[in-house]
């Protein structure tokens, strides 16, 4: 249980530590960024997709548990997933930023990727409960899914009038809260019987939710063909890759 412990508060810290990529995209220029994101999302949602039909859902149907009841579970992943995000986004701001005016948008952003990370690093502990090659393979599926997302939310914050230095340390502050929620998992685990079977389906539902409703809705929005086929191409390899972490079992 103590490598257990080890392996995950370590796993959400290094997804925490990621929150600082935002600091590289200030280099680019928007053409090779948004290039970038879209092959990204593209590898990312891959990635989910691989990790929950590959590695959390065969974990769960080989316990021998009720499959309507894992069917149900990874529904209420997808319902949990589309209410968090609901909320996240229920308010809008239309007001100018300057350096004196933070949206208010912004401090909603921050408070919706505070509760993403903290279910971030619940999955993840869950994840290495289960076994560890499983924990390794979610933990890379997050990252995956956090590089983008980070640099998305770095931008926003840019936008709304956020310094650089502050809107890298709200967003490395806001991060780890993954590491509060793997903590949570954990405790659980150790007084809660069978709590992993009920938070793997419910990660695979948000894995699943995030991958089709977020990421992949963003693929479509590049039409052109060569593009359209790198994209197809790095969704097959965030797939294989998690499919090649088969050999660490």
């Amino acid at each position: 249980m103590a490598n257990v412990w080890l392996l995950s508060l370590l796993s959400v810290f290094v997804v925490s530590v990621i929150s600082l990529v935002g600091v590289a995209a200030l280099k680019m220029s928007d053409k090779k960024l948004k290039s970038l994101l879209l092959f990204l999302i593209s590898f990312s949602a891959g990635a989910l997709l691989g990790d929950t039909f590959i590695h959390l859902l065969p974990e769960v149907f080989g316990e021998g548990e009720s499959l309507l009841l894992i069917s149900v579970l990874v529904l209420v992943g997808i319902i949990i997933s589309f209410m968090i995000e609901k909320l996240i986004f229920w308010h809008h701001c239309h007001l100018p930023s300057n350096k004196k005016h933070h949206h208010p948008f912004a401090y909603i952003n921050l408070i919706g990727d505070l509760v993403h990370n903290f279910i971030d690093g619940v999955i993840i502990a869950g994840a290495y409960l289960v076994s560890v090659p499983v924990g390794i393979s979610t933990t890379i599926a997050v990252m995956l899914h956090e590089i983008p997302q980070e640099i998305g939310d770095f931008g926003v914050l840019i936008y709304a009038g956020f310094s650089r230095a502050r809107a890298i340390a709200m967003n490395f502050l806001v991060s780890l809260s993954a590491v509060a929620g793997a903590i949570l998992a954990l405790f659980l685990s150790s007084r809660v019987d069978g709590i992993v079977f009920y938070l793997v389906p419910l990660a695979a539902g948000n894995f699943l939710y995030l991958s089709l409703t977020d990421l992949l809705p963003e693929i479509h929005k590049e039409t052109k063909l060569g593009q359209s086929i790198m994209q197809l191409l790095f969704l097959m390899l965030g797939i294989v890759v998690m499919a090649a972490l088969l050999l660490l079992e």
